[in-house]
């Protein structure tokens, strides 16, 4: 036999899982292809932070749906599990396996083809495992933006974008991955493929499984296409850095500004003093725009003609009289606009650079913001560091805390835990979510039970029994049973 047979059923009646042999790996081979697998590489089994160290027999990297499929088929039949991964920049385990029995990673490295873009429809139709960076490449080429934007964007790819929802910066006016879909192919547990590579606005014939498998983590079945939505370039953009008094402000500011400039904010960044401190104290030399700084600024850009450029100056300008902005610069060609932007996204860097003691992507009512900081400030002990930064036109910040300045992480890790439970809890008070991008993974399994709505966890955990019988595709991701 190639693989241990099954020895026992788990709860619920699944079937216990076996590791994939050598002897599996070329039954896969020979019945798809010689080279459908290679050898697993550090990089294929540890999460970017080092929090998880995965296993793997092989990773497989298939070439075309069908082959997809019979990989898929073949692994359900010897109850092998199979984890899929992407560019493995997710931040929340959900691409490692570090326990259990030793899994298949499938890697759609091999499919990154752009199979069409349609100018009149506003399309792209690619494969799962295309580049995000090389998908704006293609769409700019043909005059067209694909607005998800990332930090990752130059080793992510759409199918982890889409299986986890990914975020980003312009969320605010064009919406998550999901929103930015129109249509997708995936392949179920079984082999089974779902053909969904319509280019269609309006599709209303029975349950939209394209919005199941976006979100599920590679839990409920295997991307491997999608029709993405274009948007015309913008003829310009306008970028300003303001400072604020206080996060309150910051609130008050964007709700003059939608009511000014409707529709065509794209960004509204909130940034706090602690990053540029963090900026400083690992060297890179990106100081503020503004001169003498306050403890908080903001980060906007529009999208528009270039009429919109007096229409934010005299939004700011109203601001400044009410007194919700202190000082404002408007950026006056590409390298300043440039500027700004390296400024909020090297504070990541510099965050990593420090070491956090614990980190968290959350998000609340755009409306409770305010509120959430100062309660949270409140209740994180004052010896620790706090850097709050995010997307504020959306509700979701990042509230990582750190150790005092000169003391390292690991002095606290035994306060990780408590830590993130403060901020959690806070964060569940003001009716917010404990993860607003990146999912659930196998980071935060115990958080989803604990946070979860019952109902739903209900109704996930038999979605995923329905789907996936046999409970090969990542196991121990998203629902804690697999």
């Amino acid at each position: 036999m190639y693989f241990m047979p099954a020895s026992g059923v788990i709860d619920g009646g699944r079937p216990m899982l076996n590791s994939a042999s050598p002897g599996f790996i070329n039954k896969l081979r020979a019945a798809i292809r010689p080279d459908i697998a290679r050898a697993a590489t550090q990089a294929d089994i540890e999460e970017p932070r080092g929090l998880f160290l995965g296993q793997a027999a092989a990773v497989l990297r298939p070439r075309t749906t069908f082959e997809v499929s019979s990989i898929l088929t073949l692994c359900n039949q010897a109850l092998v599990p199979v984890v899929p991964v992407g560019g493995g920049t997710g931040l929340v385990g959900g691409q490692v396996m570090p326990e259990g029995p030793v899994p298949v990673l499938i890697s759609l490295e091999s499919m990154t083809g752009i199979r069409d873009i349609s100018i009149e429809n506003n399309t792209m139709n690619v494969e799962a495992g295309a580049i995000l960076a090389d998908i704006h490449s293609a769409a700019e080429a043909a005059g067209r933006m694909f607005p998800l934007r990332l930090a990752s964007e130059g080793s992510c790819r759409i199918g982890g974008n889409l299986a986890t929802n990914a975020g980003g910066v312009n969320v605010l006016r064009y919406g998550n991955t999901r929103d930015l879909c129109l249509g997708l192919e995936a392949v179920l547990a079984d082999g089974t493929v779902i053909g969904g590579m319509k280019r269609l606005r309006k599709d209303n014939t029975g349950y939209d499984m394209r919005h199941l498998m976006i979100g599920s983590e590679g839990t409920l079945g295997v991307i491997t296409g999608a029709v993405l939505r274009l948007f015309p370039r913008p003829r310009a953009r306008h970028t300003a850095f303001v400072a604020v008094p206080e996060p309150k402000a910051a609130l008050a500011l964007l709700l003059l500004l939608q009511d000014r400039l409707a529709g065509v904010i794209t960004g509204f960044e909130l940034i706090g003093k602690t990053g540029f401190d963090f900026l400083e104290e690992t060297g890179f030399l990106l100081p503020s725009p503004l001169a003498g700084a306050g403890e908080w600024s903001v980060l906007i850009e529009l999208e528009g003609g270039e009429e919109l450029a007096q229409m934010l100056e005299a939004g700011l300008s109203e601001a400044m009289e009410s007194r919700l902005v202190s000082d404002a610069v408007i950026a006056q060609n590409e390298s300043q606009r440039q500027h700004f932007w390296n400024i909020r996204e090297t504070i990541p860097q510099a965050n990593k650079r420090i070491g956090s003691i614990s980190s968290h992507d959350i998000s609340v009512p755009v409306s409770e913001v305010p509120a959430f900081i100062q309660e949270a400030r409140k209740q994180i002990p004052p010896i620790f560091r706090v850097n709050c930064f995010g997307h504020m036109g959306d509700g979701n910040l990042h509230y990582n805390i750190f150790p005092p300045k000169g003391k390292n992480r690991a002095d606290y890790s035994s306060r990780r835990e408590s830590l993130a439970r403060i901020v959690f809890d806070i964060v569940a008070g003001f009716g917010g979510s404990f993860s607003a991008e990146h999912g659930i993974g196998r980071l935060k399994t115990a958080d989803l039970a604990r946070y979860g709505d019952a109902g739903k966890i209900l109704a996930m955990q038999r979605i995923k029994t329905a789907l996936d019988p046999n409970g090969i595709l990542n196991p121990g991701a998203v629902l804690p049973t697999g």
